[in-house]
């Protein structure tokens, strides 16, 4: 199975996580700060490599949490 992201909200979100695609773990590449973006939406698809190709589709929903209030 592989695994790609699809899309992210907002935009600027791409630059902060990484998918890996043989495993689907998700990473952050940088900080994400709350008065900037309160919650990130990743859709990510998985494939296999049958015959035909089954894919799946799923969205993760990132809540960033304001640890300084």
């Amino acid at each position: 199975i592989t695994f790609a992201t699809s899309a992210i909200f907002p935009p600027k979100g791409s630059n902060l996580f990484i998918l890996n695609a043989k495993t689907g773990e998700i990473r952050l590449t940088g900080a994400l700060d709350f008065e900037d973006v309160r919650s990130y939406e990743i859709e990510i698809e998985s494939a296999d490599k049958g015959t035909p190709p089954l894919s799946a589709h799923c969205k993760v929903v990132v809540e960033v949490l304001d640890v300084n209030d």
